[in-house]
């Protein structure tokens, strides 16, 4: 008995299984998020059709939506023995998850993405102007990024990452192994080419040594969060080749130029430049993580 429910553990700990787990868990999350928030949208709508022309309702409504696989990860974690100890990573217990790490990780990913920004400014590739800002809205949907962001780093770098870690001695299977699936995830959007999708894999493995050599999940939180929001809210650049509809500043789209630094159907994210950026920036927390790191909380030290 106690062999075939080893043999059974193995099986379901397996890469393509917890991919396919970690898919099923994202398309439940995002089901849940569209048909609850649906209700009350659904309700206002009726009552004032107008609402939904608002471009900061509807910036909204794309981001908060997440919090639907926020709810069910949280809900499958807890509900199976075997995977409780991954809520220690989201908490506190680990030496990285704190608020130094998480403010660090707002500048690094504001940094990065702004430095791609400025060069494909800077090389005429796209044209910026400013709209406006609203303080509150704009705290609002930074929020709402929060919440978005965070929901695929529960997934990728919480729950798969940690079942990763768990299943294979070797930590390059988790770090590698989550950062493909995260890229395997964007290949439906839209203008997605060969680069981005490096892109979206080198992003992964950024965030994946955070969580190996900071043990802070929260870092990875705040890097995602920033990195959207700079590109999609502060500067109305396409973000991962999606559109929102409130940005600080807009994008003269008509004028805009594919080049080293842009691509103009997936954004930055789709170019040579920011695939060397994130490259380096891997490199660099590589190197820093092998001489100054911290050693990473083992969640299952005691099951």
């Amino acid at each position: 008995m106690e062999k075939k429910k080893l043999l059974k553990n193995k099986i379901v700990d397996t890469l393509p299984v917890l991919y396919l787990e970690t898919v099923i868990l994202m398309v439940l999350g995002q089901f849940l998020g569209n048909f609850v928030l649906g209700i009350p949208v659904g309700i206002a709508y009726a009552r004032n059709p107008e609402i939904l022309n608002s471009a900061f309702l509807n910036t909204t409504l794309m981001y908060v939506i997440f919090w639907g696989i926020w709810a069910v990860a949280l809900f499958w974690i807890g509900i199976r023995k075997r995977n409780r100890p991954i809520l220690q990573a989201v908490g506190t217990k680990p030496q990285g998850n704190n608020w130094k790490y998480l403010l660090f990780g707002l500048v690094l990913g504001f940094a990065l993405n702004g430095f791609c920004i400025l060069i494909a400014w800077l090389h005429h590739d796209i044209v910026l102007t400013y709209d406006a800002i609203h303080p509150l809205w704009f705290v609002v949907v930074f929020l709402t990024v929060f919440i978005q962001s965070s929901a695929e780093e529960l997934l990728c770098r919480g729950f798969l990452y940690q079942k990763l870690r768990r299943s294979y001695k070797n930590p390059v299977v988790a770090i590698v192994g989550n950062a493909l699936l995260f890229a395997l995830l964007h290949l439906a959007n839209d203008g997605v080419t060969v680069l981005s999708v490096l892109n979206i894999f080198l992003v992964g493995i950024l965030f994946s040594l955070m969580v190996y050599y900071m043990d802070s999940l929260w870092c990875a939180f705040a890097v995602h969060t920033a990195w959207n929001f700079t590109q999609n809210i502060l500067f109305g650049l396409p973000n991962s080749g999606i559109n929102v509809p409130y940005s600080v500043f807009k994008l003269n789209a008509a004028t805009a130029r594919d080049s080293f630094a842009y691509n103009v159907g997936f954004g930055i994210e789709g170019t040579v430049f920011a695939d060397i950026v994130l490259l380096a920036a891997c490199v660099l927390l590589y190197l820093w993580g092998r001489k100054h790191g911290k050693k990473s909380m083992d969640v299952w030290a005691e099951t």
